[in-house]
Parts: C-alpha cells; sequence; structure tokens
C-alpha cells in the first residue's frame, strides 16, 4: 500500500553527508512488502536505491523471498513495519532476515519503524503470553543483529532484546508541525497516566502546560476517561501519542476535556493503525487537525474520510539513524537539543 495525500519532509536533525564512497560500496536498504513507500524514501534520503529482492507468496500461502544483489560483507537494512496483517509482515520479515544471513552479510538490521505487538509486553492477568518478548526472541533467533525502531509503546521493550536496539523518536518531526501552527494558549495533555514521560518531553519542547487524565481501560478496544488532572479550561488542546489504533483512548479524552471546558483540539500520534471503528470515532469528536507520521501506510479510505489528516515524514530522521549505524556513531546524537529540554524541564 501507498501512503495517500501530501506527505511533508521530516523536521530539521543535525545531519551529516550523505553519498560518500563507504555508504554507495557498503551499505544496502532493502524493504518489505508492509510499507514500500517509506522504504524507498529513505534509500532516497542516502543517495541509494532500495535492493532488490522478489517477495512473492506460494499457492499455500508460503512467503518467499529471494535476493537479486549481492550482500556478502554488507552492512544491510531491512525496512518492515510489522503493522496489519501483522503475523504476514512479521513472518516476511523473519524470513528476509534469514534470507540475508545465509547470503553472507555481515551486519543484518531490523528497520522497524512500528514494531507490532508491542502492547501485549507484561502479563496482565494470568494464563497470557508475553508476546513482545516472543517477538523479540523470534527476530533475534533469525539472525539480527540490531534493531532500529521509532516510539515503542513501552521502553521495557528494548530490553527484551538480547541484541541492540535504537529507540527513536518522532518528537522532531511532529513538533516541527505543531509549531508551524503557531498556536496560543495551549497546554499539552497526557491521554493516560503511563504517557506522562513522553508528554513531559512535548511539553518542554513546545514549552507547554502539562495535564493527564486519569483513563481506566474497560476493553481491548475501549477505554473509559474518568478525570482531567491540570486546568484545561478555555484552552487549546494538544494530545500527543504513540500510536492510534481504535481511537478510544483520544475520543474518550476528548469528550471529558472538552466537558471541562477545553475549546480546541490536535491530536498528534506516530502510528496510524486505525483499526476497528478508529475512523468513524475520530469523526465524530471532531478534532481541528490530526497528525500522523508515515511508520505505516495509510489506507486511501482513511485519509478521504479524514479531511483534517496530516501525515508527515520520518524518512529523513530514519536516514540519519541507519547512516550512523554504518557509521557506528551515535544515534542519541540526533536528538541532543530535545534531550537538553526534557533535562532543563526536570531541573537538571
Amino acid at each position: 500500500m501507498q501512503t495517500t495525500g501530501k506527505v511533508s519532509r521530516a523536521a530539521e536533525v543535525h545531519q551529516i553527508p550523505y553519498g560518500e564512497s563507504d555508504v554507495r560500496d557498503g551499505l544496502r536498504i532493502f524493504g518489505g512488502t508492509s510499507n514500500p513507500a517509506l522504504a524507498q524514501k529513505i534509500a532516497a534520503e542516502l543517495g541509494l536505491e532500495v535492493g532488490h529482492a522478489r517477495i512473492q507468496p506460494f499457492p499455500d500461502g508460503e512467503t518467499l523471498v529471494k535476493l537479486e544483489c549481492d550482500v556478502r560483507g554488507r552492512d544491510c537494512f531491512i525496512v518492515q513495519s510489522t503493522c496489519p496483517p501483522v503475523n504476514e509482515t512479521l513472518m516476511e520479515l523473519l524470513i528476509f532476515i534469514d534470507c540475508l544471513r545465509r547470503a553472507s552479510a555481515r551486519r543484518i538490521t531490523a528497520v522497524m519503524p512500528y514494531f507490532g505487538y508491542a502492547r501485549q509486553d507484561r502479563k496482565a492477568e494470568g494464563r497470557t503470553p508475553i508476546t513482545a518478548k516472543l517477538v523479540a526472541n523470534l527476530i533475534t533467533e533469525a539472525g539480527a543483529d540490531r534493531i532500529l525502531t521509532m516510539d515503542l509503546h513501552a521502553d521495557q521493550i528494548q530490553g527484551f532484546f538480547d541484541i541492540p536496539v535504537d529507540h527513536m523518536t518522532a518528537l522532531p518531526v511532529l513538533c516541527e508541525f505543531v509549531e508551524s501552527l503557531n498556536l496560543t494558549n495551549i497546554v499539552l495533555v497526557s491521554p493516560d497516566v503511563g504517557n506522562i514521560k513522553t508528554a513531559n518531553a512535548y511539553a518542554a519542547r513546545l514549552d507547554a502546560d502539562l495535564a493527564v487524565i486519569d483513563k481506566r481501560r474497560t476493553a481491548g478496544d475501549s477505554a473509559e476517561a474518568r478525570r482531567v488532572i491540570g486546568d484545561v479550561k478555555g484552552k487549546t488542546v494538544l494530545l500527543f501519542d504513540d500510536m492510534i489504533t481504535t481511537a478510544g483512548t483520544v475520543c474518550e479524552a476528548i469528550r471529558l476535556l472538552r466537558a471541562n471546558g477545553a475549546r480546541n483540539f490536535y491530536v498528534s500520534a506516530t502510528h496510524a493503525v486505525f483499526a476497528g471503528p478508529a475512523v468513524e470515532r475520530l469523526k465524530a469528536v471532531a478534532p481541528e487537525q490530526i497528525t500522523v507520521t508515515d511508520t505505516i501506510p495509510l489506507r486511501e479510505s482513511v485519509r478521504t474520510e479524514l479531511s483534517n489528516l496530516e501525515v508527515r515524514s520520518v524518512a529523513r530522521l530514519m536516514g540519519q539513524a541507519i547512516l550512523r549505524i554504518h557509521r557506528n556513531q551515535s544515534v542519541s546524537a540526533l536528538f541532543e537539543n530535545d534531550c537538553s529540554r526534557l533535562r532543563g524541564a526536570r531541573g537538571g
């Protein structure tokens, strides 16, 4: 699937030059079928083309991956979000990793802009799996040497891997767009207590007050927002979250905030899963703007129905991270300014 509608360039980051011989000779970018448009944009940012590979299903549903370029001794990156259909995209990623390993790639990095199964990161009740850990084990055993991902649902998922994980944030990309709107009298609202750390980072970047919603999840696709902690009356609300899946959390938050006197609503999320009733729910609460990134490709119907939807690309940010990994340079340096702001907001 291709992302429809206009896709804007990512925020300015601490860039290092592209196009040198060490990139072209040793670096290979491949894309799976989950998000080929993003893979092409990332490769273009690096002055490269996506590596040629044939990915096709057998009549019985099995997946074949056949490389059509040499990867022996190369530093290989596979761009594959494990988004819906989650099981198919995950299995394709595992097969792709195994294919590169058997083709003698020097190093294999699984670039997972969106990490599926991230919400199954603990035993919330008896006799249930911790599937995020299982997926981490599968990727490691398939032969990946490291992971590059963005805005995991829970930071502790990094610890599920026994290989290095570079965990990025879309904060510079989303904040750049919000800053361009020149909004006034704003307050940043965390849609639940578990999101406070992320919300604090956004509030520090945007120099905004912070409020929190006390939320209780009533089912897998619904949540109940009970009360607001903080002053939102008469203010423009900014809601940031890592993902919008069924939109239950964000829509309940908007209803509660309206009841508490909030005026306008701007919703931002890194991952636009938009499953089940998400689109209908968002249309019903009618926020002024919904901003997402292209970690997951949007269905054409979503872009058509949500006229207030803006898509921002993370290609430049991820391209810079890939280049830094390839050259054994710091990835966290991409976010130094934002980390400094966050430390300042916390009092050092």
